[in-house]
């Protein structure tokens, strides 16, 4: 199969929509509907709940369960503002397609390689968890070998076809979904008297300082991790490129998610922060284990804990494998554009990109030496590296919006979709500014200054190796690419 890209004048603002989508051809669209909203809770849960959310505990106390409304709430925005473009635009470039089109060709640039680089360092953060609960059971193990071993499994899974791919992810997703069912179930027999915790009601809710023992400032500034939990669910935007029928699928994908994320984590962290006096989830600076491996040592119930930390093994396993398979996608939608060496946009026999897949493993790479080097806090410099990526790829979805919104409305296509973002731009608007007050409170949350002391660096890096490369690349035909 060949794929060839006409020349674009280099000048023009905007990307020619018949050039780019045709571009991304050569995926195998193996993907259905339920697979696609199993991927999305696979994508979204992860070490930002399971490891993440001890973090978030740590700044806001029992009021990171306004935290997490806060984080659904935003999520629920993003979910509207993405859905109804990828329906007009089933690629899987996804949102760093989107912004080339209706915004620019520098928009389309800066996206793609950010959420690219952040997905291989979130990667490289979710195999740090997975070696943080593989020495839980064996503390004397070094960690990079965990990172290396994980590392070598999902890489096969995704050099495998798409519909492997898929439904593996959708048995790894339904492990998490059960076990967050079980989880709070449990908690709430626990909270009412049943086994040998010693938690009594919701006291621990209320005691130790209150509900807000850190004042508003704490339930806001936890959003700067609660939000991370929440990174993932545009995957299905992403697969929307390999879906069968996306225009019936992804709606129905979208909206099942997010409501299921809402009350899992809600559900769950409510459970969490009752249970065990928030000041007693993680008590020291290092993350040793997950918060909810403590909530089960902590009722004493026989080897619960080690069920839940299998369970959350999975999760981390499960989200590694999403994460493996967007910052791929990505990497074949950049070099499909132009805008890296048209070796990586290549399809294997079975439609995957074999090559993208190799380069976006750098993150493994990176989390093996840091597990080498800093075990101990390894987890918590990738967090907030691949943090910036995340909600700068959020901030700039909302921003798109904007533009797609006025462009595909007056007149640039007859065809109405069959979802539409409802209080647009109002909306819109509180979605964008929510993510711009995200990125900039990072700063003052402790630990987290990596996240603009790498991210301003980063844009700036891409801006002039777009404006002395990128553009140019984008100007000229590329390489025919085989299959």
């Amino acid at each position: 199969m060949e794929v060839t890209t006409q020349s674009q004048h280099p000048d023009s603002q905007n990307a020619d929509p018949g050039n780019v989508l045709e571009n991304e051809q050569g995926l195998a669209r193996q993907l259905n509907s339920r697979q696609l909203a199993m991927i999305a809770i696979g994508g979204a849960i992860g070490t930002g709940l399971f490891l993440g959310s001890s973090l978030a505990v740590r700044v806001a106390g029992p009021a990171v369960i306004l935290t997490y409304l806060m984080g659904a709430v935003i999520a629920l925005l993003l979910t509207g503002v993405l859905s109804e473009m990828a329906v007009a635009h089933p690629t899987a470039g996804s949102f760093g397609v989107y912004a080339e089109l209706y915004v620019s060709k520098w928009a389309g640039f800066v996206v793609r390689y950010t959420y690219w680089a952040g997905q291989a360092i979130a990667v490289g953060g979710e195999a740090t968890a997975v070696a943080i609960y593989c020495r839980w059971w064996f503390p004397r193990t070094p960690a990079w070998m965990w990172v290396v071993i994980a590392a070598s499994a999902l890489i096969y899974i995704n050099a495998r076809s798409v519909g492997s791919f898929g439904e593996f992810e959708y048995w790894f997703s339904m492990v998490k979904v059960i076990a967050i069912v079980f989880f709070i179930i449990f908690g709430i027999l626990t909270l009412s008297g049943f086994g040998k915790s010693p938690t009594s009601g919701l006291d621990n809710l209320t005691s130790h300082g209150g509900f807000f023992p850190f004042g508003i400032r704490g339930a806001w500034l936890a959003l700067v991790f609660v939000i991370f939990g929440f990174i993932g669910t545009e995957v299905v935007a992403v697969a929307a490129g390999e879906a069968k029928n996306p225009g019936q699928a992804l709606p129905k994908a979208m909206r099942s998610m997010v409501a299921r994320l809402a009350i899992f984590y809600i559900g769950s962290i409510i459970i969490l922060v009752a249970v065990i006096p928030w000041n007693q989830i993680q008590p020291g600076s290092d993350i040793t284990a997950s918060p909810f491996v403590r909530v089960f040592a902590w009722t004493g119930v026989p080897a619960a804990a080690h069920i839940v930390n299998f369970v959350v093994l999975t999760a981390a396993l499960s989200s590694m494998n999403c994460n493996i398979y967007l910052a791929t996608r990505m990497m074949f939608s950049l070099a499909r554009g132009g805008y890296a060496p048209a070796v990586l946009g290549r399809v294997s026999r079975n439609g995957t990109p074999i090559n993208a897949l190799l380069i976006s493993a750098v993150g493994l790479g990176i989390a093996a030496v840091l597990a080498y080097r800093y075990s101990a806090t390894a987890f918590v410099y990738m967090f907030g590296i691949a943090l910036f990526a995340g909600v700068f790829v959020w901030l700039m979805i909302f921003v798109t919006f904007f533009f797609f919104r006025r462009k595909w409305h007056v007149g640039e296509s007859g065809r109405r979709l069959p979802i539409r973002m409802r209080g647009h731009p109002v909306t819109t608007a509180i979605g964008a500014a929510a993510m711009a007050a995200i990125l900039v409170s990072s700063w003052w949350v402790e630990g987290m200054q990596v996240t603009l002391k790498s991210g301003i660096p980063w844009l700036i890096f891409l801006t002039v190796i777009y404006y002395a490369w990128g553009r140019k690349q984008s100007a000229v035909s590329s390489a025919p690419v085989r299959k």
